[in-house]
Formats: C-alpha cells, structure tokens, sequence
C-alpha cells in the first residue's frame, strides 16, 4: 500500500502541469508519515501545514 501510494505521489511531482498538493483522510492512517517522507525523499526544501493544530 505505501508503496502504491508513494507511486502516486511521484507520479503527481513528475506532471509538468502539477496543482498543489492536499492530501487528507481518516485519522491515523499514515498521512503524515507518507507525505514528509515523501518530501524528504524527492524534494530539497518542503513546507508542512498542519490545519488541524491551533497555535
């Protein structure tokens, strides 16, 4: 599954035409987990915006 899911994501980077990137779904399902490892993995800098926490 991680695997299939993180295909996607790459396949997403690689479109020239990419929108931004929202990814949500059931709470704690790895979310969070998939997409910094996504980042750190294909990505020099990234941005991680948590809506659910208030500050």
């Amino acid at each position: 599954m991680k695997r299939t899911l993180m295909a996607s994501l790459v396949a997403w980077k690689n479109k020239s035409d990419r929108m931004p990137l929202l990814l949500y779904g059931a709470r704690q399902v790895g979310k969070t987990w998939l997409i910094k490892e996504f980042g750190t993995k294909y990505f020099e800098d990234t941005l991680y915006i948590n809506f659910e926490i208030d500050t």
